[in-house]
């Protein structure tokens, strides 16, 4: 097995404590978003033998297993993080695999550069992901019903937002979440601008349910992503506890570290709170309009301690072991791909030692023999 060292990534929106604190160093004064641990070519894991993904590329069906490779092919599947945000990241949604390729395939023949800031589709695959609180975690998930949006947003007592108010209590639930949506991101940028900004006003007098409209207006004033952001349910994780996100979701991430996979693809389209490129036609292709319960995930346990976070997706499996003094010896051995990563404690996997943000990659049908005290996390594939 190999002992991974991992690229933190420099995100404007990350903690400036977080990963610092849970790697035990000293904070470096800049924001630290996220820590990569996988084969993405964007940012691989390094090892004793290379980078991880020109380590899997050498000789695949031995990295990552017969079945692995038949079903998903000579590639990890999966990129498992350490996210850490310090202030609200866009909200955003990813298309299903279909929508992925039309897109990809559309963009190409098109000769948009993969680099281009306006391309929406930087490769052919869906992006699924499963975000684990590692701290209390504030999140968007999935739209509220229109009624209750409507209420919130009446609530602010803005004049200018009252059209989707009626817009939201007269139509269908699907018409009115898309009509909504649309206006408001294709309105007059001064207009909503100035609508955005007396809504943060009232949002920061108002605090208890309005609190995190009145922080995201904070990092983003006047954009329109504030009142997208209102059409969502608000979510607050638990340690331990987790959201899947998956194909037309719309979602954010507010606050707080999390442990995240998701499958191995950058394909994101933004509805509001950020500078990037928003393309509105594209978003409203792939965005389902239902309102949906966010579902918070518990980890449900199996007789030899793994808790296990389920999915109805392939790509990734997530679970941990939290290992108290004195447990037991866990075999760990698989015929499949595994990235193993302390959160807590320390964790010995074979004859390496993990503290916490330790990590390592074993291989498809390599001895992975665990023990010691501390919360590990296991990413793996289904196969």
């Amino acid at each position: 097995m190999d002992r991974l060292t991992n690229t933190i990534r420099p995100y404007a929106w990350g903690s400036t404590t977080a990963i610092a604190g849970l790697l035990g160093v000293e904070p470096t004064g800049e924001p630290q978003a996220e820590m990569w641990m996988g084969a993405h070519p964007g940012a691989p894991s390094r090892t004793e033998r290379g980078p991880l993904n020109e380590v899997i590329d050498e000789d695949p069906r031995a990295e990552l297993g017969a079945r692995a490779v038949d079903k998903f092919g000579p590639r990890l599947p999966f990129l498992l993080k350490i996210l850490a945000a310090g202030a609200p990241l866009s909200v955003q949604v990813h298309p299903d695999l279909e929508q992925a390729r039309e897109g990809y395939e559309d963009e190409e023949a098109r000769g948009i550069p993969l680099d281009a800031p306006h391309r929406n589709y930087k490769d052919a695959n869906h992006k699924p992901e499963l975000i684990c609180a590692l701290t209390p975690f504030d999140g968007l998930c999935g739209f509220r019903p229109p009624a209750e949006a409507a209420d919130l947003i009446e609530g602010l007592g803005v004049d200018s937002l009252k059209p989707y108010v009626d817009l939201l209590r007269a139509k269908p639930e699907d018409a009115a979440l898309r009509e909504v949506l649309t206006a408001v991101l294709t309105a007059d940028r001064d207009e909503m601008a100035r609508a955005v900004t007396e809504a943060a006003t009232a949002a920061e007098r108002l605090g208890g349910p309005y609190a995190p409209y009145a922080d995201a207006a904070r990092h983003f004033p006047g954009d329109p992503g504030v009142i997208a952001a209102m059409l969502l349910n608000h979510v607050t994780l638990k340690p331990g506890e987790a959201l899947y996100l998956g194909a037309g979701v719309p979602h954010a991430y507010l606050s707080g570290m999390g442990v995240e996979i998701m499958a191995n693809s950058d394909n994101v389209l933004r509805c509001g709170l950020t500078p990037k490129h928003v393309d509105v036609p594209e978003l409203l292709r792939v965005v389902r309009f239902e309102a949906s319960d966010p579902g918070i995930l518990r980890p449900e346990a199996s007789p030899d301690g793994e808790e296990v976070y389920e999915t109805p997706i392939d790509e990734f499996r997530l679970s941990r072991y939290v290992l108290p003094e004195g447990d037991a010896r866990h075999d760990l051995t698989a015929g499949t791909p595994q990235i193993l990563l302390c959160a807590a404690g320390e964790v010995r996997v074979g004859d390496l030692s993990l503290t916490p943000g330790g990590s390592v990659f074993v291989p498809a049908d390599e001895k992975a023999d665990v023990s010691g005290s501390g919360t590990l996390f296991r990413a793996t594939v289904v196969a």
